[in-house]
């Protein structure tokens, strides 16, 4: 819309007429003075000689919705300023900045009266319509919601044609990311006759067919295009199907969920299945999304650049792209490229080294003559990209106090297609560590912190120290793991360095609570608190409830549960992880009574809770442990021994009526000693990325029947239980491909995890142990049996099982007798959804396999139970653990079963199952 520049003078005839009433009272002098003014009003533009005026008064007429006031200090006219007329510049100025501000369709500006060199002055704006509403037609409901906070529209905002021109630019994306390339929008304005000066806007969307990507073509190159394929993650070719000449298309099946493959093969069919890429010898399928998307194929460019790169082609350039369509609508994607010619490396020697061999230097860069050049593999190898690692000729003279350590690798020659290098060195002296701060602790005691780190003020500055330092805070898990920063500062004028530690306090306790009431069952609920940083020294100090006494590390857990009169529990521990304050001795001890009474009475088939006064199990003991981190293979390492002692009483209750017919009165005690040898090298508690768990440990009685022969025929063998339990746990942690999202942290992450547990006996003469064994299956969440000493297994797509055929799993057991050996193996690909502080979540998919067996005899560790599915996982500040898992039970599947048969949902919390 052109600007409109218009002065006028309207005031004429109003002047006219108020002389002509003053021309009543004056007769003789009207004419005169009517002349006057008429001929200056008509003059006023005409005049050859510019002439100043002042502006007298200026009102503003049109505006709705802005301040007078405003629109005046935009125009930037004021009363009393004087303007020349003809030739000044002030009341186009004036136009020109209320046009600027994009929120009026015209502006004009009128002198309405001229009192000698006095003039009012009159701004007349007209404003742009306001948006009222907007639609989008032509689209599914969960597309406009998406749309609606992409376009950036916004109701009762002025509409300018920039706003209009966004809005489709934003959908035409959106639906160019989806694969439709040729999207069309419409905007259509409606007038609301609810509301003066506003419009609806609604946008008809054409989406088109959605396009796919045809076929990627390379041209110029010699490496094999299915590899160079791979490095395009964004840009894929549409799905095929590959049938082999030889073999009958009409004996395929698509399938969509796996577990009927097995079916339709077995009836001669070969099965297509997403799950599955290479099918068969003769049948091959290919899925993919085939989206066209530019920023993304942008990307596989450079990445395509970098491959090359990898594989020694550092001249190669891509010399040509092209994108079109081909006959059906789709797109053909041409790529041309100039790979130039593949170097290798050539003779490496080294410069200013003083401290290692030029052969220790050699060894440890891993690089010979002959290897194909990569200069990302020469940088990393020499260190230029710190590595958590370590493992490069950086971080060895780091570790050993060279902070001032550079590097600076010189290509010497190049011939034919070798290239021969030099590696400078800048050893510099071994700097020491000067001053340790610490920021950002509000809550944490100093030396809960300090305690943890290795760098020492005093001693010589070490990469790897800091690296491990790190991992300790993380591991104290009462601070946000993503935002603990460590900062070096060199001081090269006294070789010295000043290391500066920030953290960021995060809530670690957890907080357990409900209740209810239920006629006949009486008061059940729970109420647990962990306090995992808690300081007992302060306890009676009452300034320090603020709310708890806190800061000093050590963790205080205090738990009540019932059941009304079927279950009760209540649970203390208290641990010190730094016993006398100097060494990393770990004091834990824990008491608790828990009581399981029977209420189903089993001959009336009714509930009855007065059973549970005469018929139930209580258990009620202590534990005392103290862990020992080792210095040798590694400080990974750590030793615990504790002594537990338990003690069963039975009331009308029998733990096993298969097996021990008769036992269900008495008294039962466990006394054991547990040693534990574990490594752990986690990277931090909650998300580990990499690093990994290890654990074998012994829990053992004395062997009572062998001392006294009259156990055995006792009417209570189980007077004092023996028996002796082994366990080994592994998982490791394995990052997959490289960080990505806005704060760079994300990548997938493989988890791995193996398991064993044996139960035996001492004499050959007594049933094994009814206590302290293994029960499988489900989530275990809960069970009464755990308050036997059971170890819960979880197994993920099964419920509780006690045999162990894989194709036997009722949904509920018939017996109450569990495992004394079990092995389990696991596999968990994640992915973080949340590292913040207050809700660290992660998606995972699963695939596991476990079983359980009663004795060495059957036992087979590959006759197992398999299972796949999805989960996600919830860490709570002040809840802890909250997971999900809907795991498929291969082995459940029936010929004509279905998935709903073979699957379960499972829920976990407060702690994740074994």
């Amino acid at each position: 819309m052109q600007k409109v520049y218009k002065l006028l003078v309207l005031a004429l005839i109003t002047s006219l007429v108020t002389t002509a009433a003053q021309a009543q009272e004056t007769s003789s002098g009207t004419d005169t003075v009517i002349t006057s003014i008429d001929a200056d009003l008509l003059n006023i533009f005409n005049q050859k000689t510019p002439r100043k005026y002042k502006i007298a008064a200026i009102k503003v007429t049109g505006n709705r919705f802005f301040d007078e006031n405003l629109l005046i200090s935009i125009a930037n006219l004021n009363v009393g300023d004087e303007i020349s007329i003809p030739g000044g510049d002030a009341f186009s100025k004036a136009i020109t900045k209320l046009w600027g501000q994009n929120y009026f369709s015209d502006v004009e500006i009128y002198i309405t009266k001229l009192t000698g060199k006095d003039i009012d002055i009159e701004i007349a704006v007209t404003e742009r319509p306001r948006l009222s509403n907007f639609f989008f037609k032509g689209i599914r409901k969960g597309e406009g919601e998406d749309l609606t906070g992409k376009t950036g529209l916004v109701r009762n905002r002025v509409i300018t044609e920039n706003m209009k021109i966004s809005a489709v630019e934003a959908i035409r994306k959106f639906y160019s990311e989806k694969g439709f390339q040729n999207a069309s929008v419409k905007i259509v304005e409606r007038a609301d006759s609810t509301f003066d000066n506003t419009l609806i806007l609604d946008f008809v969307i054409n989406k088109g067919p959605r396009v796919k990507i045809n076929s990627v073509n390379f041209g110029g190159n010699t490496v094999d295009a299915t590899k160079l394929k791979k490095q395009l993650k964004g840009t894929k070719e549409m799905s095929r199907l590959t049938i082999h000449p030889n073999f009958d298309s009409g004996r395929i099946v698509v399938v969509k969920r796996y577990p009927f493959e097995q079916y339709w093969r077995e009836k001669g069919f070969l099965t297509l299945s997403k799950t599955k890429k290479v099918l068969d010898p003769y049948v091959r399928i290919k899925l993919s999304s085939a989206k066209f998307n530019q920023k993304k194929f942008e990307e596989d460019r450079e990445s395509l650049i970098d491959y090359y790169n990898s594989l020694g082609y550092r001249d190669a350039v891509i010399e040509k792209d092209t994108v079109y369509y081909n006959a059906k609508g789709n797109l053909n994607v041409d790529i041309k490229v100039n790979e130039g010619r593949r170097y290798y490396f050539g003779n490496i020697t080294w410069r200013g080294n003083t401290k290692y061999s030029d052969s220790t230097l050699t060894a440890i860069l891993g690089i010979r003559k002959g290897d194909i050049y990569n200069l990302e593999t020469l940088n990393k190898k020499l260190g230029k990209s710190a590595s958590p690692e370590g493992g490069d000729i950086s971080g060895l003279y780091q570790d050993d106090g060279y902070l001032f350590f550079r590097t600076d690798p010189v290509e010497t020659a190049v011939y034919n297609d070798t290239i021969d290098y030099e590696i400078r060195l800048i050893e510099g002296p071994q700097a020491t560590i000067k001053n340790v701060r610490i920021s950002g602790n509000d809550r944490t005691k100093e030396h809960v912190i300090r305690r943890e780190l290795r760098t020492v003020p005093g001693e010589k500055f070490s990469r790897s120290d800091l690296i491990r330092s790190q991992r300790e805070i993380a591991q104290l898990n009462y601070f946000n793991q993503e935002k603990i920063g460590i900062n070096p500062i060199p001081n090269p004028d006294d070789g010295t360095v000043d290391i500066n530690y920030s953290v960021e306090e995060r809530s670690s306790d957890q907080l357990e609570l409900s209740a209810g009431w239920g006629g006949s069952i009486g008061l059940t609920g729970t109420l647990g608190v962990s306090f995992n940083n808690f300081s007992i020294r302060n306890i009676w100090k009452k300034s320090a409830w603020d709310p708890l006494p806190m800061g000093d590390g050590q963790k205080l857990s205090l738990r009540v549960q019932s059941n009304g009169k079927a279950f009760r529990s209540y649970n203390f521990s208290f641990t010190e992880p730094w016993l006398g304050g100097k060494r990393r001795n770990a004091l834990t001890v824990s008491v608790y009574n828990t009581r399981f009474g029977q209420t189903y009475n089993y001959a009336t088939g009714l509930y009855d809770p007065n059973l549970a006064k005469t018929q139930y199990i209580s258990t009620t003991g202590a534990t005392v442990s103290i862990a020992k981190q080792l210095k040798w293979p590694d400080d990974f390492f750590s030793l615990s021994v504790g002594l537990n002692f338990t003690r069963y009483k039975l009331s009308n209750y029998a733990i096993d009526p298969t097996n021990l017919p008769g036992f269900d009165n008495g008294n039962v005690h466990n006394f054991n000693l547990r040693v534990a040898l574990q490594r752990s090298s986690v990277d931090q508690p909650l998300f580990p990325r990499s690093g990994s768990n290890f654990m074998l440990s012994l829990q053992i009685t004395p062997p009572y029947s062998l001392f006294d022969k009259g156990i055995v025929n006792a009417t209570n063998p189980y007077k004092w239980v023996e028996y002796h339990k082994w366990r080994f746990n592994g998982e490791w942690f394995v990052p997959l491909g490289k960080p990505h999202g806005e704060d760079r942290n994300k990548q997938f992450v493989l988890r791995a995890s193996a398991k064993f547990g044996f139960l035996g006996r001492f004499n050959s003469k007594l049933q094994i142990s009814p206590f302290e064994r293994f029960q499988v299956g489900d989530a275990g969440l809960s069970n009464q049996f755990a308050l036997l000493g059971y170890d819960i297994i979880a197994h993920r797509g099964y419920p509780v099982y006690d045999n162990s055929n894989p194709k036997v799993n009722p949904d509920q057991q018939t017996a109450r007798q569990y495992f004394t050996i079990f092995n389990k193996y696991s596999v968990e690909l994640r992915y973080p959804l949340s590292l913040n502080p207050s809700s660290t979540i992660y998606a995972l998919g699963f695939y596991e396999a476990a079983n359980g067996w009663y004795n060495i005899k059957d036992y087979n560790p590959f006759k197992l139970r398999r299972s796949v599915g999805l989960g996600m996982r919830f860490f709570l500040p002040m809840f802890g653990l909250l997971g999900f898992d809907y795991g498929i039970g291969l082995d459940r599947f029936t010929p004509n079963g279905s998935l709903k048969d073979a699957a379960r949902f499972t829920f976990m919390l407060g702690f994740e199952p074994e």
